[in-house]
């Protein structure tokens, strides 16, 4: 029989009419439309496809679905290559590549197979015990394990493919698309309510489409297709075929990877990739399904050992026959059915070897009439062939089922077709918060208390017969609708009729099959099989000492692979428990974390990455900045010009230049990107009160305060100038990097611990452009372009608010200054900041106007003495260790307050800021220079402090710098130290203002 023998003349749901051509290891094989990579490697009798990480040892596929944790491989090449993908879920396309992995230098021939001759010295935790000692080796140790970490390539060049991200709420999100989750569906949306159902496969149907079950006696798969085109037609249905839900957390929001184009050779132009789904639902429907739970014997990781189930699903689904000659070996009743299945698609069934020993019934029954042979109460206990399977032996086992009593027959074959029960897919159900209980009778972990607005149904549930399936998809669909407010009004259709099941034969549950030899000698009983983990080696890390669960996952790494021990955990469960003498339920579970199944880092990105990775926000002036030579620099998202360079200038020099220009005469600052958030409310005073440290009770309307705010622990969090617009409306800014946490913070507050007060915050940032203008000519420049506003210091005083006109734009106007000049900020609406900047700049020709950056700004304020939050504080500074304990009210309650009287945070050798100032005036030494007191430090050598900033002051003629200095109010005129690379320099410290101490220039 040669390999074309493989693929069964008709049948499966692949299309014969278009053959498709891919590429693995480097030959070239035939497929159709509608087959798997795997389903047509097996077509071709590629049995072997992969090598394990640990021993290097040979695999085949084993499942059909999300759970294979053997058939991967590197898929594509470039920049769209791709590793660890499953064989299992690769759509063929025309064309399509891929590769065997962790192997070299072929699959056939594996240097690496050497670790599998010295697996004896590779137990479980060896790499504790073995890369510890002696110390020197650790560099030979490193790199051995870089070289043997990970089983594919990652791509080295830039991803070129789009990936999107969707946002989507309905009444009912149903997770599944077999037989339950599709009469779910259907209920629920007959009902009215908005439902979405996603399915990780291409086409919805379940396990309907990979066995022979019949529904309203036709084959069950027409029926789920009669199913899906009832939705599709429906409003208020979405399906979502190709998407994996991926995690279910809180609130019932649940996230979903969709394959948009992965099933294609490149994604079209317009189509993204993947998509990435954040689902908000009402109510949930887990039908998840189940997975076939392998048996735990001898050497039963041959290419050629397979779930029955998977074997049922390739002759089914695929037309494909996965063996010539097949052995089943089971311990339940659905195996016979595969067995059955296979008979019929012309495989030659050599032997049924049921574990149980009184095995009679219907099943039996007809594999007999099949001519079928049945051992029951026997095992295989060894299984034969290198690179593939080519026959196993069989033996009676004792009653006890620890230890074999007969001697072995052996059968040819290249087929096991195995199955060990099923596990519920409860994942999603336990990450949403859901308890499991063990039961006994199904030897496995089922839903029991529900934590959020969801329900089980189906296998998921543990129910596996079609008929429960379909009555309980249909029960559930009914009440999530009526749950999300759609009672009453169902119109479901009756439920289909199912020939009954035959009645089921209870399940004999070895968790560990004897062999031939003792655990441990000869022969390995894997259980993980991706990683390599055999029932010995659960065994001894149970005898190690490990007791909890989640450390023998660990110190073994069962469950840690990409299929996340879908196949394994139950069974290296129950094999821990047997070990320790205990129920399996004592043991528990690992935790269920997201993602389900693995997914791309480009779908969680979607299209932020690039230029798109962090916004770039542009102030209304943008345009007039990059014609005039601006420099820019990112602050909280905002471009903002740094400095204006002219003709040759470097930054200091440009710096140098705005600063004198900005005391001398008249400078022009984009203040737009300050936070600005609007307050309104009968009790805005008072919420300003308890938010900053110095009252806000008795600020006259179209008055100004500069306050501080603090974080429970009393460190300063954010400052800024908040003016009385109205009784009960204030504008407060914030520095621009921390507007969106401060309305955050302010919202926390007034939505979780004073809920009372009637007070309502917006943002207004974007809705304000501000042009700020600071020196001695600022105000004769105000008064050439504003209307209605008085500008004498009577009229218009030092930190206060007028509102007029400014070159015909209606405009706030605040008399703020951060510069230590006069100063205003004139705020228009943003659609006419352009036009207020050019007009301040051609009327301000005479008087020289230069507009200055941010590092100007920052020169100009610490010749000033002003902080920067974020700069002078780093969330250990106080306002009384920045000088500012006069601002810090007496006579009420605010945030922090309680801290501030501390024992820790009222000594007075905390850091405080200071003054320093560099014996030689022309160094400017870095920032975070550390302050010492002798000009020899020897290690340990105590730090008093360190600098916060430093900077050439053009109108101070010298280098000034702030510090955080120990006790530093009482240290001015101490003469101490500044280490830094390597060197140490003289200083002094001084009072932290530079420029105007007394500041007469901003009050002028």
């Amino acid at each position: 029989m040669s390999a074309d023998d493989l693929r069964l003349a008709e049948g499966g749901r692949i299309d014969r009419s278009r053959p498709l051509n891919f590429r693995f290891d480097g030959r070239w094989y035939r497929g159709y439309a509608g087959d798997t990579l795997a389903s047509a490697l097996l077509a071709n009798g590629v049995r072997m496809v992969g090598r394990s990480f640990k021993y290097h040892r040979p695999r085949g596929i084993m499942t059909a679905g999300s759970e294979e944790p053997n058939a991967l491989v590197q898929l594509r090449k470039g920049a769209r290559t791709e590793p660890n993908v499953r064989a299992t879920q690769i759509e063929l396309f025309d064309g399509l590549e891929a590769e065997s992995q962790n192997r070299w230098p072929s699959l056939k021939f594996d240097v690496g197979a050497v670790n599998n001759v010295a697996s004896r010295l590779f137990p479980a935790g060896f790499y504790y015990k073995t890369f510890m000692w002696p110390k020197g080796f650790w560099k030979t140790y490193e790199v051995v394990i870089r070289h043997a970490a990970g089983m594919g390539r990652s791509p080295e060049q830039p991803d070129p493919d789009r990936y999107d991200k969707m946002h989507a709420h309905c009444d009912v999100l149903v997770v599944g698309g077999g037989p339950a989750g599709l009469a779910a569906a259907r209920a629920a949306a007959a009902s009215g309510a908005r439902v979405i159902l996603a399915d990780e496969q291409p086409a919805f149907g379940g396990s309907l489409l990979g066995n022979g079950e019949r529904i309203d006696d036709a084959p069950g798969a027409d029926w789920a297709a009669s199913v899906v085109d009832a939705l599709a037609v429906r409003d208020n249905v979405r399906l979502l075929p190709r998407t994996t839900v991926i995690g279910y957390h809180d609130h019932n929001y649940l996230t979903a990877v969709e394959q948009v184009a992965d099933h294609l050779a490149v994604s079209p132009p317009h189509r993204p990739r993947q998509r990435l789904w954040k689902i908000r639902t009402k109510q949930v429907v887990l039908a998840t399904g189940a997975i076939e739970r392998p048996l735990v014997f001898a050497d039963n990781d041959r290419p050629g050992v397979m779930l029955a189930s998977a074997a049922q699903c390739y002759l089914h689904r695929y037309g494909v026959r996965p063996g010539r000659r097949a052995v089943v070996f089971t311990n339940n009743d659905s195996a016979y059915g595969a067995a059955l299945d296979m008979a019929d698609a012309g495989i030659a069934v050599a032997a049924i070897v049921d574990l149980r020993p009184d095995i009679a019934g219907p099943w039996v029954d007809r594999a007999r009439e099949a001519g079928i042979a049945l051992y029951a109460g026997e095992a295989v206990v060894g299984v034969y062939g290198a690179r593939g399977l080519t026959a196993v032996d069989v033996q009676r086992l004792d009653d006890s089922g620890t230890s074999v009593v007969s001697l072995p027959r052996r059968f040819d074959c290249d087929l096991l077709a195995i199955s060990g029960g099923w596990n519920p897919t409860v994942h999603l159900f336990s990450q949403s918060g859901g308890r499991l209980r063990f039961e006994a009778d199904k030897a496995a972990f089922v839903p029991d208390a529900s934590r959020q607005a969801e329900r089980t149904v189906g296998a998921a549930n543990g129910d596996l017969d079609l008929a429960t399936c379909l009555a309980d998809g249909t029960a559930a669909g009914e009440a999530a609708a009526e749950g999300a407010g759609f009672a009453g009004t169902s119109q479901t259709a009756s439920t289909p009729a199912v020939d009954p099941p035959p009645e089921p034969t209870p399940t004999r549950q070895l968790w560990l099959v004897p062999g031939k030899a003792a655990l441990g000698r000869g022969a390995k009983h894997f259980v993980d099989f991706q990683n390599d983990v055999t029932a010995a080696d659960l065994n001894l890390a149970a005898r190690e000492g490990y007791r909890s669960i989640e450390h023998v996952k660990r110190y073994t790494t069962t469950g840690m692979g990409t299929d996340q021990g879908k196949t394994s955990n139950v069974n290296a469960l129950a094999i821990v428990a047997g070990t320790l003498g205990v129920d399996i339920e004592a043991v528990g579970t690992t935790t269920f974390r997201p993602p389900y199944t693995p997914a791309s880092f480009g779908a969680f990105a979607g299209r932020d990455h690039g230029d798109f990775l962090d916004p770039e926000r542009k102030t209304p002036m943008h345009a007039w900045h990059v014609t005039n030579g601006a420099v820019f620099e990112p602050v909280g998202q905002w471009l903002r010009p740094r400095y204006y360079a002219r003709g040759e200038e470097d930054m200091h020099a440009a710096v140098a230049r705005e600063c004198k220009a900005a005391r001398a005469s008249l400078g022009v600052l984009d203040a737009t990107t300050l936070g600005k958030i609007d307050i309104q409310g009968p009790d805005a005073a008072e919420f300003l009160n308890r938010i900053y440290i110095n009252g806000w009770s008795k600020l006259g309307v179209g008055r100004c305060r500069y306050g501080l705010m603090l974080h429970e622990d009393g460190m300063v969090f954010d400052d800024g100038v908040t003016t009385r617009l109205a009784e009960q409306h204030f504008h407060m800014t914030t520095t621009t990097g921390n507007a969106a946490a401060v309305l955050g913070w302010l919202e926390n507050w007034l939505q979780t611990e004073w809920p009372e007060l009637k007070v309502y915050c917006n943002s207004v940032t974007e809705q304000w452009a501000v042009a700020s203008i600071c020196g001695p000519n600022a105000r004769e420049l105000l008064a050439e372009l504003s209307e209605g506003i008085e500008l004498d210091n009577a009229a218009f005083p030092f930190m206060s608010l007028r509102m007029g006109r400014v070159a015909g734009i209606p405009a706030r106007v605040f008399r703020i200054s951060f510069s230590g000049e006069l100063s205003y900020e004139i705020n228009v609406p943003a659609s006419y900041g352009l036009a207020l900047w050019q007009a301040l700049m051609m009327a301000g020709e005479k008087y020289a106007i230069t507009p200055y950056g941010t590092e100007a700004m920052h020169v100009l304020r610490a010749e000033a003495g002003f902080i920067i939050v974020g700069q002078e504080t780093d969330g250990t500074v106080t306002p009384v260790d920045l000088g500012m304990d006069a601002m810090v009210s007496r006579k009420k309650d605010f945030i922090g307050k309680r801290s501030l009287s501390r024992s820790d945070t009222a000594r007075p050798d905390r850091k405080q800021l200071v003054g320093i100032l560099t014996e030689d005036p022309d160094l400017v030494v870095p920032e975070g220079a550390q302050v010492i007191g002798t000009a020899n430090p020897k290690p340990p050598e105590k730090m008093l402090g360190h600098v916060t900033s430093s900077y050439h002051g053009p109108n101070v003629g010298r280098s000034i710098a702030l510090a955080l200095v120990a006790g530093g109010g009482e240290r001015h005129g101490e003469r101490v130290h500044l280490f830094f690379d390597d060197q140490t320099v003289p200083a002094k410290i001084a009072p932290p203002r530079f420029f105007d101490a007394e500041g007469a220039r901003a009050r002028g």
